[in-house]
């Protein structure tokens, strides 16, 4: 897949990626399970999603030129994840997805390509112990 071909590029660039991360964290901070993970301003938060969904959808490594190498699972490693907050996450994603008008077939794509990550963060099974 070349760089035209791109994920990144299929969804519309940097403009479709900031709209999707703005139409994603109000649904974040209203979901009684997600909002206590995330700090009161979110508007670092919503930098760095920008960023790392930019790079992780083969656009500009946006997040590793700021940040150094992702180390995803590490850096969520200080908060209690459980399968429960994967498919919430997933769930605020998907709908903020369908909220910016993105097709349904690059929609379930994008979704699809998240969900490894999502699961790979959990580290807490249901009951609160360490997975």
């Amino acid at each position: 897949m070349n760089k035209q071909n791109s994920p990144y590029e299929l969804m519309g660039g940097a403009a479709t990626v900031e709209r999707l991360v703005h139409a994603f964290y109000p649904r974040v901070v209203k979901n009684e399970l997600l909002a206590p993970l995330f700090q009161r301003d979110i508007g670092p938060v919503m930098e760095k999603q920008i960023q790392f969904l930019s790079q992780f959808f083969g656009g500009p490594p946006l997040f590793s030129e700021q940040h150094g190498h992702p180390m995803m699972r590490a850096r969520h490693l200080p908060f209690r994840i459980t399968k429960d907050h994967a498919a919430a996450w997933l769930a605020c994603m998907d709908e903020a997805a369908q909220e910016i008008g993105m097709p349904e077939d690059l929609r379930t794509f994008v979704i699809d390509r998240l969900s490894g990550p999502a699961y790979h963060f959990v580290n807490t099974e249901l009951d609160g112990r360490e997975e």
